[in-house]
């Protein structure tokens, strides 16, 4: 069994930056890619980033390119999302996941474990 845990939500000014964080347990951390995803009131669970089983390799949606970065430390079990230049539309509830493989993907399906998620709220 795998358990997630994310942490550093909160409430932030539109511009403004907040890194969040996603405690790992469970099973070997570093074989597995990382991912997270966000879901706003009312929407589906859609994707942010992922990044591979090393950190070597990463991947953002369209709508975070440029703004967010993901990373991990291994050593420490856990994956990061550093979010800058905060939007309103940015706001939701934050998920980190782990993928069945070493390297990420998109669809949220391909992830088995989820942690309980973070409010992010973006005022403008």
């Amino acid at each position: 069994q795998v358990h997630l845990v994310e942490s550093g939500g909160g409430l932030v000014q539109a511009g403004g930056s907040l890194r969040l964080s996603c405690a790992a347990s469970g099973r070997p951390f570093s074989r597995y890619a990382m991912g997270w995803f966000r879901q706003a009131p009312g929407k589906e669970r859609e994707f942010v980033a992922h990044i591979s089983w090393t950190g070597g390799s990463t991947y953002y949606a369209d709508s975070v390119k440029g703004r967010f970065t993901i990373s991990r430390d291994n050593a420490k079990i856990t994956v990061y999302l550093q979010m800058n230049s905060l939007k309103p539309e940015d706001t939701a509830v934050y998920y980190c996941a782990t993928s069945r493989g070493p390297f990420g993907t998109r669809p949220p399906g391909e992830y088995d474990y989820w942690g309980q998620g973070t409010q992010v709220t973006v005022s403008s």
